[in-house]
């Protein structure tokens, strides 16, 4: 697409050498190549007006196309003007030209759908965008200019340009509030640039990752975790805790004293043992010797389960110390 290019600052230079009707290039006056242009940089495209023998009968308008320091690439004969040949020392300016005014005046008054050009409506003085339908779009695959806006009229969605990508390179800005159905409904990354709904889950649903899923997520039933106990049911007179029975009931039973031995390094902070005496024999909890435990028992060292299916739970309070709570005596 064509851009035409303009500046406010350009300053006035001569030709340097002599250009006959056909020459395709000329060199301004040494080092006034870059102040011509006045700050403007032209890229593939692009068109910058100058005239030559400005205000002569041999005044000729030109197009700038490119740029090599002083020498400058022309598109001859332009705005109803004829490519003659220009002596060397002609006055140059940059200058607004008919044809840049008719350009102007044709995309004010131009109110038709198109696909290609965007528009300004002269009769209701509103900005119309490029648009067309996305098959047409697709089939045309231009590449819009930075930050220029096309729309597809049977879709409802846009795209907003980069200077250098094509149609179909270019990611959907558009969210369109007809993807959503439903109350709950959200929007989730299909693919790079790409949104797509999810429909609201089941009540008390929740949403997980699951890469297998086309959005990458799902929604899925809340595990409720079990608070049942497990057993480990001891028939001896001596035991040792071990680090499997945290959260579960250890069970003491035999018709003699037993001794349950808190061991050391076993356990962490804040894990528990529940522990019950099941027989007639008296559960005693005691120390390895390292162990230190405290308790509202008799001996507070060493609590005794008060009778026969008497419970009590023994917690690790920090590093091999435990408070031992329940039914002691």
């Amino acid at each position: 697409m064509t851009v035409r290019k303009y500046s406010s600052i350009s300053q006035d230079t001569t030709l340097a050498t002599t250009i006959n009707s056909v020459a395709t290039s000329l060199t301004v006056a040494a080092g006034t190549g870059a102040s011509l242009l006045g700050g403007i940089t032209l890229t593939a495209g692009d068109i910058f007006t100058i005239a030559i023998d400005v205000d002569t009968i041999n005044e000729e308008i030109m197009y700038v196309t490119a740029r090599t320091g002083d020498v400058l690439t022309v598109t001859r004969g332009q705005a109803g003007s004829s490519a003659v040949t220009h002596s060397a020392g002609a006055t140059i300016q940059h200058v607004l030209s008919s044809s840049d005014l008719n350009w102007f005046n044709n995309m004010i008054q131009s109110n038709s759908a198109i696909g290609t050009t965007p528009t300004l409506d002269g009769n209701s003085n509103q900005v119309q965008v490029r648009r067309d339908t996305a098959a047409a779009l697709t089939a045309a695959n231009p590449t819009l200019a930075a930050g220029e806006i096309a729309f597809e009229t049977n879709t409802g969605k846009f795209k907003i340009g980069t200077g250098s990508a094509v149609w179909t390179a270019l990611g959907y800005a558009s969210i369109l509030p007809s993807l959503i159905t439903a109350k709950g409904d959200l929007l989730a990354g299909q693919s790079s640039g790409v949104a797509a709904r999810l429909a609201v889950g089941a009540d008390n649903t929740v949403l997980t990752a699951d890469s297998t899923q086309t959005l990458g997520v799902k929604w899925s039933t809340v595990a409720v975790p079990t608070l049942d106990l497990t057993f480990n049911a001891q028939t001896g007179t001596t035991y040792s805790f071990i680090s499997s029975d945290v959260n579960k009931l250890v069970t003491l039973t035999n018709a003699s004293a037993i001794t349950a031995t808190i061991p050391n390094g076993v356990f962490t902070t804040g894990q528990q043992i529940n522990v019950q005496q099941r027989g007639a024999g008296q559960v005693t909890i005691v120390s390895d010797g390292t162990t230190v435990i405290t308790s509202t028992g008799a001996t507070a060292t060493a609590p005794k389960l008060r009778a026969q299916y008497s419970a009590a739970t023994i917690i690790c309070t920090s590093s091999n110390n435990f408070t031992v709570i329940g039914d002691l005596s």
